[in-house]
């Protein structure tokens, strides 16, 4: 059984690409924590109360039992030897026994509501703000670290709650009664024997203890990088695979745990050492007392039932604290993983509502991008004084070479980022105004790169409006041209698409993305290069079903195949940023500048080679 020193949870490694611990102190930890528990007063009153019940019974075992032996002092053969069994005692032995279970069922039972209701507000609570979160937060962090940091935060409240205020309050409580009665019903000597042997043993398991850390603290970045690697080589497993690159994979995998081990081997090694001075003043302090305890009964002072109940004090004292080192470790790990989560439910939104801000009114989809520029980073300018108008019901398409910035413009629309210059308007309200979630109703996307749940078919394309039945999912899917493909898989509806929609083609998940924009049905869309993974047949097929989604809506286009925006109300040619022709596809064609160039290439690509 593991005893001192070590948590019996596993590693906790800090996660490359998270928040790293702040500079809060412990009790401004719990202090965070407290107001989430807080809510539930009344609970941790009643646990607490039991709490003090449990030990006070716990106490009144040896106190018992000492009466106990005493009461059976008496020699055998004598006329009384037949009375002296002590029914009463023993029925009193057995209930103090049970009481102290019951009552430590109770706290348990009680305070259950208040521990698990915690642990979900909270979790709850950095969820959603991670999912308020910018983009940026988000491309550049490591999914891996970041559930870890959530997952051990969540069990950091259960650990931090259990160990205080199971193992830390009570042991307080406990010791306390026991120095009273030592005390009062002894000398001295009892109270400061057991009091110099704790202030030794806690002092000698604080200072290992944090000692050890910095081997525990290496150990557990080390698992974080083996940890990342392996994460990170699943995700990209077609990659491997394309590269044969298994073993080299395996290589770099093996020599992460290899450094993990030799750390994991350190220490073990310091916790062994730990244990074993633990140990030592355990047996110091306990021969200490027991030697006091029986000069006492040879000098008739004391009974043997004395001698008994003292050492019964001193079991009962030394089995929590022979956890100490668990308790205190786990105390400051669970501490640690708090406050990890906490830093990211206080991570600053780069993107937010404005003080005040009202929903989109939604009277008009007419866009605008006035004079627009923005930069990912400053030395790097995306977009240069960009400005355009989407009239509402209108379709308007961004060509251009990769790397332009047409992407960013959905982006930006979307309000993923903040423009750095200009305006972006939806019926003539600045889109900075009103609220992100009424933006983001108001338009539906369908992505270059689709990533799909791994889930259904069915609750992939009706996430595009949550609580949607079975028969407007199938008429989106219709309208996809991908209700056919749907009905002859063995499952239908209920298919599962597998981990980032991997088991779908390129096009299914296309065209899964597009039916579940389609029954989102909002009054402004945008095909972010929609029918970039679908074949010429399959794209010319949904292209009419396109034409028809878009009819009556705001429509952006961003395409590389100039052929799917040939009928576009207007067509802007985006090169560096910049929009360096506009207008009908007939017009740019005549003016022979660079649109019409980008066609006769693409014109020449798609003709037969003979």
């Amino acid at each position: 059984m593991r005893r001192s020193g070590e948590a019996l949870s596993s590693p906790h490694p800090t996660s490359a690409g998270t928040p790293a611990r702040s500079d809060r102190s412990d009790w401004a930890t719990l202090r965070r924590l407290f107001p989430y528990l807080w809510r539930y007063k009344w609970r941790v009153m009643a646990a607490l109360a039991f709490m003090v019940g449990a030990k006070v019974a716990n106490v009144g075992v040896p106190v018992l039992l000492k009466n106990l032996v005493d009461a059976m002092s008496i020699k055998p053969g004598s006329a009384a030897s037949l009375l002296v069994v002590p029914v009463g005692l023993l029925v009193a032995y057995g209930l103090l026994r049970l009481s102290t279970a019951v009552f430590n069922e109770l706290r348990e039972l009680v305070f259950a509501k208040a521990t698990e209701g915690a642990a979900r507000s909270i979790s709850l609570e950095v969820f959603q703000h991670l999912h308020a979160l910018s983009l940026r937060f988000h491309l550049e962090r490591q999914t891996g670290g970041m559930t870890r940091d959530i997952e051990r935060g969540t069990r950091g409240v259960h650990s931090l709650i259990s160990m205080s205020l199971y193992s830390i309050v009570p042991t307080i409580i406990e010791l306390t009664l026991v120095l009273t009665i030592l005390g009062v019903k002894f000398d001295s000597g009892f109270v400061w024997i057991t009091l110099a042997a704790l202030v030794v043993y806690i002092s000698f398991t604080v200072v290992v203890t944090e000692w050890r850390t910095q081997f525990r603290k290496t150990m557990n970045e080390l698992d974080s990088v083996a940890q990342s690697r392996a994460v990170d080589s699943l995700l990209n497993y077609e990659t491997v695979k394309y590269f044969n690159n298994e073993g080299f994979e395996a290589g770099r995998y093996d020599a992460s745990l290899e450094r993990y081990r030799k750390a994991a081997v350190k220490s073990q090694t310091t916790l062994s050492m730990l244990n074993a001075g633990q140990q030592c003043l355990i047996a110091v302090s306990l021969v200490a007392m027991l030697y006091r305890a029986t000069q006492g009964v040879v000098d008739g002072h004391m009974t043997l039932g004395d001698l008994v109940m003292v050492n019964a004090f001193m079991i009962q004292l030394y089995i929590p604290l022979n956890f100490l080192g668990v308790i205190y470790r786990e105390i400051k790990q669970s501490l640690t993983d708090l406050d990890k989560m906490f830093v990211l439910l206080e991570k600053e939104r780069e993107v937010r509502d404005a003080p005040e801000a009202r929903p989109l009114a939604g009277r008009d989809s007419t866009v605008r991008f006035e004079d627009v520029s923005f930069a990912y980073e400053a030395a790097r300018p995306i977009l240069k004084h960009v400005s355009f108008e989407i009239p509402a019901g209108k379709t308007v398409a961004v060509v251009g070479p990769s790397g332009s910035g047409k992407s960013t413009l959905a982006r930006l629309l979307y309000r993923f980022y903040d423009v750095q210059q200009g305006r972006i308007t939806i019926g003539g309200e600045d889109i900075r105004q009103v609220t992100q979630a009424s933006v983001r109703q108001a338009i539906g996307i369908v992505p270059q790169d689709t990533v799909l749940f791994n889930d259904t078919v069915e609750y992939n394309i009706a996430y595009g409006r949550p609580g949607a039945g079975r028969e407007e999912v199938e008429e989106a899917a219709r309208a996809a041209r991908i209700h056919d493909f749907i009905v002859h898989t063995p499952k239908g509806y209920e298919t599962m698409v597998g981990e980032r929609g991997l088991k779908l083609s390129g096009g299914e998940k296309q065209r899964v993305a597009i039916a579940r924009t389609l029954l989102k049905n909002p009054p402004i869309v945008i095909f972010d290069e929609a029918t970039s993974a679908l074949d010429s047949a399959n794209e010319r097929a949904i292209q009419s079903e396109l034409k028809s989604a878009a009819r009556n809506k705001t429509t952006l286009v961003i395409a590389h195949r100039l052929s799917t925006v040939v009928d576009a109300h207007e067509i802007l040619v985006l090169e560096s940023g910049v929009i360096v022709e506009r207008g009908t596809h007939a017009q740019l064609l005549e003016s022979q500048g660079k649109y019409a160039q980008m066609w006769r290439l693409q014109k020449l690509e798609a003709e037969p080679v003979l």
